[in-house]
């Protein structure tokens, strides 16, 4: 089960990334992370409740439910939306593995989990073999747009390291993932509204049928599914464990620009992958369990 998690949520969101270049465009990104929460959250809400497992949190869990829909579905997304204008989104997504570094230190401070020397490995090698991947592109604009672009989406990665910390202290309150996004989505929609009403944002429809298209892709597949299974993973294998999707689904996006936008390979992005799929084989390497010898009858 934890490696159909694994690969659902690394291809869903390694083929988002194309979904969201379509939205960039006329549609303020405020609006367009609005719509996509808002169209994930009703349809959430509604297919529960069709099914009959809808559950309505308790109050006291509603706060950590609100403070999840700030850190997941709205705050983290205007960072990386407002980041994609000053650099490119190869940058961004290896800004993003950092996630496995930020889980893992959040989880030391406040969850009390030991930082392994496995961990730190594979998360080196990941972030690594990003870099090999995507370094051409911190050349491709001036240094201080750059470094608003780093920052942007630093600010983003950890707030989303933050939404994995609630999402783990809800599932110790039982409250299951499914429970959390579906209410943590429709939350986060109406964080951003009030973002909207309150910057005087004007709400736009677009007319171009890639945008629809792209839409419904990030609200239905991207969210609804992609962050379940993601959360749903986090909570069988850790927080750690689970950030090194965040490392992964960047080579998706970049084989699919292979095809669709003509990336062109080079000696060193080779060797970037190898590294990134080298951090994953040590990240779930089991450890090999010695023979355990019992001594034999002892013979007069």
């Amino acid at each position: 089960m934890n490696i159909v998690l694994f690969i659902s949520t690394v291809l869903i969101w390694g083929t988002s990334w194309i979904a969201i270049a379509f939205q960039v465009g006329d549609v303020p990104a405020v609006v367009s992370i609005f719509y996509r929460f808002a169209i994930s959250g009703i349809i959430f809400i509604l297919s529960l409740a069709v099914l009959g497992k809808l559950v309505f949190p308790k109050r006291q869990d509603l706060p950590w439910i609100m403070l999840q829909a700030c850190c997941l579905f709205s705050l983290n997304f205007i960072c990386f939306y407002l980041a994609a204008g000053y650099i490119t989104s190869g940058l961004i997504a290896v800004i993003f593995s950092l996630a496995t570094l930020f889980n893992t230190l959040n989880a030391r401070v406040f969850f009390g989990d030991r930082i392994t020397p496995k961990v730190i490995l594979a998360c080196a090698l990941g972030i690594t073999g990003l870099v090999f991947l995507f370094g051409p592109d911190l050349f491709t604009k001036n240094n201080e747009e750059v470094l608003k672009g780093i920052a942007l989406a630093s600010l983003g990665t950890l707030f989303f390291s933050f939404g994995n910390m609630v999402s783990r202290h809800l599932s110790s309150r039982q409250v299951s993932p499914i429970t959390a996004n579906s209410w943590g989505m429709c939350l986060g929609a109406g964080v951003l509204l009030i973002i909207i009403q309150l910057t005087g944002i004007e709400i736009s429809l677009p007319s171009h049928t890639s945008y629809w298209v792209a839409l419904f892709y990030l609200a239905i597949a991207a969210s609804v599914l992609g962050f379940t299974a993601y959360l749903m993973l986090l909570a069988r294998i850790g927080s750690a464990q689970a950030a090194y999707t965040t490392v992964l689904f960047p080579i998706v996006a970049l084989t699919i620009s292979t095809f669709v936008e003509g990336y062109e390979w080079s000696v060193l992005s080779v060797f970037g992958l190898c590294l990134a799929l080298g951090g994953n084989i040590v990240m779930f390497a089991k450890p090999k369990i010695k023979p355990v010898l019992t001594p034999g009858p002892v013979k007069p």
